[in-house]
């Protein structure tokens, strides 16, 4: 069995990046059958990894599970590196990644990965504030509403949307309507997981280098 080039970036990350969907909750899921860097050599182990390396590895990691070009990232990186004030820029970082649209799109569970969201933005299913938006990085603000376009509830992929089922694990920085086609921001993201954000201040060194 061939395995898809997504899963190639799990392996040689070392962690699931959930780039595949429900699939990667399964036994199908490559790090679960393969859970070795990809090439001739995976098997024999990793060698010592400098802490360049280290820092490159944590770069792809994130840049790979939110989909976003390295051009893109590194723009998010100068805009939080101008800011003078003593925020965390770690924070930043986070809540950059997090208020892209097509990130929120799957974090509200209209999407089962964040390609996907990124392909439901693209094709123009989703309105903010009432007006198409098909910019899968365009940044969320604070009372932005999000709504699934009225002719495109009834495609398949939205059918969870219907009753509503995703509402549960939406993050408490979003607020999703009962019907689960409508949702506000309602606050700032932060990030609770610790070791995400002592990773992103690993990235932020990589290009304070």
């Amino acid at each position: 069995m061939i395995l898809d080039a997504k899963c190639k970036k799990c392996r040689r990350v070392g962690q699931k990046l959930f780039l595949k969907g429900e699939r990667c909750f399964t036994v199908k899921c490559a790090m679960v059958k393969k859970p070795y860097p990809p090439g001739p050599h995976g098997k024999k182990g990793k060698r010592g990894i400098s802490e360049y390396g280290k820092q490159l590895l944590e770069k792809q990691r994130i840049r790979q599970t939110y989909n976003v070009l390295e051009r893109q990232f590194r723009k998010y990186i100068q805009a939080i590196m101008s800011i003078r004030q003593s925020a965390d820029r770690r924070e930043l970082l986070w809540q950059k990644l997090e208020k892209r649209l097509d990130n929120v799109v799957f974090r509200l569970g209209w999407a089962k990965s964040r390609l996907q969201a990124r392909q439901i933005t693209s094709h123009r299913h989703i309105l903010v504030n009432g007006r198409v938006v098909n910019i899968p990085s365009y940044e969320m603000k604070i009372n932005d509403i999000l709504t699934v376009s009225a002719k495109s509830r009834q495609l398949n992929i939205f059918e969870n949307s219907k009753s509503g089922s995703k509402k549960s694990s939406v993050p408490p920085w979003l607020n999703l309507s009962e019907n689960g086609f409508e949702a506000k921001i309602v606050s700032t993201p932060t990030a609770e997981d610790a070791r995400e954000l002592e990773s992103l201040g690993v990235i932020i060194e990589y290009y304070s280098r």
